[in-house]
């Protein structure tokens, strides 16, 4: 029975026609994703994605626009109580030298071309995304 929601706030930091990943291991499996994370309480989305960021990556970023948000239902890989509800915007690093992995989950970052022919995520999201960011940055 689904009882919950977990908002989820992604970015796609591009640059060079190039977009920054995440490697991390999620519930024992790892995972390639954008960066990003959950919606606390008392947060708008935005300042989700500022907090994550922050937190994260040790970097500042600058919103450029609302890039896609998940209309269908879908429940939640890794707990089946839960509904998820995925928004992905567009950012710019604004400071990138001071980019460092703080996280301990994750295992490394990598900026990955957009125009590669497969789509390498495993989330169906993040496949949709990637999708998205091929025919807007192509």
């Amino acid at each position: 029975m689904i009882d919950k929601i977990n908002i989820r706030v992604y970015a796609c930091a591009v640059k060079d026609k190039k977009v920054l990943t995440l490697f991390e291991e999620y519930a024992g499996e790892p995972l390639m994703k954008f960066p990003g994370g959950g919606l606390e309480f008392g947060e708008g989305v935005t300042d989700c994605l500022h907090r994550e960021f922050d937190e994260e990556l040790n970097v500042k970023v600058d919103i450029v626009e609302h890039l896609y948000t998940q209309e269908n239902f879908l429940v939640s890989r890794f707990r089946e109580n839960e509904q998820l509800l995925t928004i992905y915007y567009i950012v710019n690093i604004v400071n990138e030298g001071d980019f460092l992995i703080l996280d301990p989950c994750i295992e490394k970052t990598e900026w990955i071309e957009i125009d590669r022919p497969d789509n390498p995520f495993p989330l169906p999201v993040d496949k949709v995304v990637f999708d998205i960011l091929k025919e807007k940055f192509l």
